[in-house]
């Protein structure tokens, strides 16, 4: 019920982690069906950016507002900070206060003056702003380092590297926000060079009791989630996707046109292969570097084709080792029997 500092910059983690999620399962889905000329009608959702820019933008973020309070001269407190937003994010249509001249809860007696909203993609949450100003200046000053550093343990010196003479910085050391910020970044870039897969975990009621059902919570985070918009994509898209290449590679065994070498180009050898397995045109269809299938069934299919002729292939191989093996026994047997015949003859 009670929301400060701490639970402002975990939602806004989650903020940028719900970013990252529309990206690479939403936005980067439905673009490479245009990048790859695939017939597409685009699905409309909620993207979160414009919540995280009220956070973490340079200039008019929250974020950025509370460190200029931070190290504004004067007398700084949460009220100034509070004014502050409601001068800057007054027309912004995800803040809302009580003193925010555009705000659609004027009236509203259950927001405090000393507190603000922000209309997350989760929903909404209000946050009390005492606190905010103390917490993001609880700074580790430059003298507290450098002690840590010139401990003997090992572990507690490399904790602490910015007290290392050699890397003095005469600015002020960054705030709480900031640095939680900067560490968010950091998890962003690294997020996107990787290929995550998400887990999403539905809580069926708030008791933690088994055998109980919410279906009205379960309905709100179904949709805060973004599951809806991600099924309805997945739906109406394509369930695998891959190069012509490697799929030729694949199951070029499936064809005997295909196998065992192709000679045209890839896009050419996987036409003829689909071709020549009765695949319908409507399970699959042509971008311009990739081959894209529509129902997991269809790629279930060409796995156990794969498999029932890789089983055949290998029994052919069989069946061609065990009779030259038994041929090569027999020529010897042959061999043998004509030199022992001979021999014989000559002392007969």
């Amino acid at each position: 019920q009670d929301n400060s500092f701490e639970q402002f910059i975990i939602n806004y983690c989650n903020e940028k982690l719900q970013q990252i999620f529309i990206e690479l399962t939403l936005k980067e889905e439905q673009e490479e069906y245009i990048r790859e000329g695939i017939e597409w009608t685009h699905i409309e959702y909620f993207n979160n950016a414009v919540i995280c820019d009220l956070i973490e933008n340079n200039q008019t973020g929250i974020l950025a507002m509370l460190d200029e309070e931070c190290l504004r001269p004067g007398t700084v407190t949460d009220d100034t900070f509070l004014e502050k937003l409601n001068q800057v994010c007054a027309t912004h249509q995800h803040f809302e206060s009580r003193l925010s001249k555009c705000s659609r809860f004027l009236n509203d007696t259950s927001l405090p003056h000393s507190c603000f909203r922000i209309q997350h993609y989760a929903g909404k949450v209000m946050y009390q702003v005492e606190g905010f100003v103390d917490k993001n200046n609880d700074l580790l000053y430059r003298d507290l380092s450098q002690a840590m550093w010139k401990a003997n343990h090992s572990l507690i010196k490399a904790l602490f590297p910015e007290g290392n003479p050699a890397k003095i910085n005469l600015k002020r050391p960054p705030t709480a926000g900031s640095q939680f910020k900067a560490s968010v970044a950091t998890l962003m870039k690294n997020l996107q060079t990787k290929n995550p897969n998400y887990i999403r975990c539905i809580k069926p009621n708030d008791k933690k009791a088994a055998h109980i059902f919410n279906e009205a919570l379960v309905c709100h985070q179904i949709r805060y989630l973004g599951l809806l918009e991600n099924v309805r994509v997945r739906r109406a898209g394509y369930a695998f996707r891959q190069p012509y290449e490697p799929c030729l590679e694949r199951y070029k065994m499936l064809c005997k046109q295909t196998w065992p070498h192709w000679r045209g180009p890839a896009r050419a050898g996987v036409e003829v292969l689909f071709n020549e397995l009765g695949i319908p045109e409507e399970e699959f269809s042509f971008g311009r570097s990739k081959i894209f299938i529509r129902n997991p069934r269809t790629l279930f299919k060409l796995e156990d084709l794969r498999k029932q002729r890789l089983e055949d292939l290998a029994t052919l191989i069989e069946k061609i080792y065990r009779g030259w093996k038994c041929r090569t026994r027999f020529l010897l047997m042959k061999k043998c029997q004509i030199v022992i015949a001979s021999w014989y003859r000559r002392y007969a």
